[in-house]
């Protein structure tokens, strides 16, 4: 059978009118995930794609090939000690998913214990073996995965659709047995009580919002768990969790400008919630507990974010501690005895700062490269001189660093193997060149760009680019480290990544200045960087694919209508290119919470004019657009399949000159395939695709 034909969608119209405006939809039917005919639909979109791409398939290999070569595939992660135990994940060559493992610690044993080539430690015990449960299932996804306090006890939760919602289980690690207490349909964050006798839950609503936090009682049926807290404000979302110091449980109730936190004393674990502050409109703060008081994270008068403290016993008045300095966006603490741990970010990259408790000068740990992205990593003991943090650059694999917070050294424990290429030779950081430019936007605002590309790479404007963007929910793409795209920088290609407004890259203004009705900056933004890429060297227009996935598959849109001569190909991965269908529609999963992000059309007719005007499906013209290749999966539950099917098929009807491609993933979330070697063939039909694209 022959496919060189492009499936056509049928068309039925279907009309809504909001505030006067009367929109035809002809492809609304697509929504109808039941309908067989939509099925036979992207199951026809699906072999028209690989019978379009055929010609890649022996590339394809070759691309996954080198992922797979370049990769330690038989590995173990650097042991975190909690308690009496080392826990770390380690992988298996051949097997999908890691094997969740624990060691007891050893008499006098003060370093991370270590293996060769990732071989299972000697005394390990296997808590949860992700390959064995993911048998017969062709997708699997833990949410949530946390040892009891004491040790005895695995909370963990399961998904095999991709839809996020989970199954809740507890494991007895004494005796090796799954209990019946058994929890579905819950979300992500769970929390244990001090005696590890109760386990706290999140469950969602119709519309797939985090809304009531339960409590489950340890060997008794689900039925009977208590509802410990409801949030019945559309706009907010709840989550649940233990602080380090395990004194109390804390209930987050959040929206995107607002929150409201409450605590539980973990050592009683009935009692009822106790307030930490009221919210209030556009206040957002965060707690961490820490002896006598909570730590409060807080944009009260403060857009970046400053740090004060409130008693534990009675919380009060907030007691400045980090005044709030522009430019430098605060964005988390981590409370330890003797030590505080304050992430920020200051000038587009981010940074840690150490506050001793005694008293003394507060210090920031250094790192040598111009471009980098640096974290805390898992830092579970709350009594310790010494935190975990991770690091890594465009050219720098992920390293693992254990720092003194007194001596202040800094040791490296592990950095990713990358293993040599097909050319035989080891990975040498030397070969590779980090750089930042500048773009100016149609404002005059400087946007920054971070690029990577093969050392001696000719700036002439011969080279082939991919530039990457997101540029919103103040999410910065910060430098990372991929061994897939060695196999592009290794063919020429330069890797750029748009900083663009709508991100948190220069602080809260930055991302202010791209949502609601400053939303166009995102993409005027990113047309800025591809223009100022071909216009300085770097490449050429007919040399340059942008890419982008979620919200930045809603900038891969824009962008297409906005400036479709400016790119060669496109490539949207689970694209959210219906936004203000979505958005007009409350049923839908987590529309409510997003009108804080996008604003509410539903009410407000000059938000829904704004979105009409640059909502990619509404905005499909009769012009030569680049290539595009749409990547979605059926059961995303985040962006739904039926966004690109549709956008895909108008593309098809309005501008039929085009190539255009949608491959659907029938069996995965939003994060597509869950195996790590169904990921990289993922990656590897993305890459092949983009290589076909600029002729590298």
């Amino acid at each position: 059978m022959t496919t060189e034909i492009p499936p056509v969608a049928k068309q039925v119209p279907t009309e809504r009118t909001h505030h006067g405006d009367t929109v035809v939809d002809e492809y609304a039917w697509l929504a109808a995930k039941d309908d067989p005919e939509m099925i036979a639909h992207l199951r026809a979109e699906n072999a028209y794609t690989e019978e379009r791409t055929a010609h890649l398939e022996e590339l394809r290999g070759t691309l996954f090939e080198e992922t797979r070569r370049r990769t330690q595939e038989t590995d173990l992660s650097v042991p975190t000690r909690k308690g009496g135990y080392w826990y770390y994940t380690r992988t298996v060559e051949g097997q999908q998913y890691g094997v969740h493992c624990r060691r007891a610690v050893r008499d006098g044993e003060t370093e991370p214990p270590v293996s060769a080539d990732g071989a299972p430690l000697d005394g390990e015990e296997v808590l949860l073996d992700g390959n064995l449960l993911a048998e017969g299932h062709d997708f699997f996804s833990l949410g949530a995965f946390d040892v009891s306090p004491d040790g005895r006890w695995l909370a963990y939760s399961t998904d095999f659709s991709g839809d996020e919602r989970f199954t809740l289980r507890v494991k007895d690690l004494s005796t090796g047995e799954v209990l019946p207490d058994e929890v579905p349909d819950t979300s992500y964050g769970i929390a244990w009580s001090a005696d590890a006798s109760v386990l706290f839950y999140v469950t969602v609503d119709d519309a797939w919002r985090p809304n009531r936090v339960w409590r489950h009682l340890i060997g008794s049926p689900a039925a009977e768990d208590v509802v410990v807290h409801q949030e019945d404000d559309e706009r907010f979302w709840v989550g649940v969790e233990l602080t380090r110091s395990e004194k109390f449980i804390l209930i987050d109730s959040h929206s995107k400008i607002t929150s409201e936190v409450r605590v539980i004393p973990a050592g009683n674990p009935t009692g009822e919630p106790a307030l930490v502050a009221p919210r209030r409109q556009g206040v957002e703060y965060s707690v961490e507990h820490h002896g006598h008081r909570f730590l409060i994270l807080h944009n009260h008068d403060a857009e970046d974010f400053a740090l004060a403290f409130t008693s534990a016993d009675a919380p009060g008045d907030w007691v400045p501690l980090i005044p709030h300095t522009p430019g430098t966006r605060l964005e988390s603490v981590d409370a330890f005895a003797d030590h505080l741990v304050v992430s920020l970010r200051s000038n587009g990259l981010t940074g840690l700062r150490v506050l001793p408790v005694g008293g003394g000068d507060g210090h920031d740990i250094d790192f040598p490269e111009p471009i980098y992205s640096v974290g805390l990593d898992s830092n579970p003991e709350y009594r310790t001189r010494q935190v975990r943090l991770r690091y890594a650059s465009l050219v720098s694999p992920d390293s693992v660093y254990d720092y003194d917070l007194v001596t202040r050294v800094l040791v490296l424990r592990r950095r990713k193997p990358v293993r040599p290429g097909p050319d035989g030779r080891e990975y040498d950081p030397a070969d590779y060149e980090q750089h930042r430019d500048w773009a100016l936007a149609d404002d005059g605002t400087r946007v920054p760009i971070s690029l990577v590309c093969r050392a001696g790479t000719p700036r002439d404007g011969s080279a082939p680019c991919v530039i990457y963007g997101y540029g919103s929910y103040e999410a910065s793409m910060d430098p990372w480290f991929s061994i897939a795209r060695l196999s592009l920088l290794d063919r020429g290609v330069i890797f750029a990544v748009a900083h663009i407004r709508g991100g948190g890259e220069l602080g809260r203004r930055w991302y202010d200045e791209g949502k609601l009705l400053a939303k166009k900056n995102t993409f005027t933004d990113f047309v800025a960087c591809a223009r100022h890429l071909a216009g300085s060297g770097w490449t050429s227009t007919d040399r340059l694919v942008a890419r982008g996935a979620s919200a930045g598959g809603l900038l891969m849109g824009a962008v297409a209508n906005l400036a479709p001569e400016a790119f060669t190909g496109i490539v949207a991965q689970v694209p959210f290119v219906d936004a203000l269908t979505s958005i007009l529609d409350p049923s839908l999963p987590l529309t409510v919470t997003e009108w804080e992000e996008w604003g509410n059309p539903l009410e407000d007719p000059e938000v829904y004019a704004y979105m009409k005007s640059y909502t990619p499906y509404e905005n499909v013209a009769a012009v030569d657009y680049p290539a595009i290749l749409a990547v979605t999966s059926l059961n995303d539950t985040r962006v739904l399949y039926h966004e690109p099917a549709k956008w895909i098929a108008r593309l098809r009807a309005v501008a039929p000159r085009g190539d255009y491609l949608l491959k659907t993933e029938m069996g995965a979330g939003h994060g597509g395939p869950s195996g790590r070697y169904d990921s990289w063939r993922e990656e590897a039909f993305i890459n092949a695709w983009i290589l076909d694209r600029l002729k590298a």
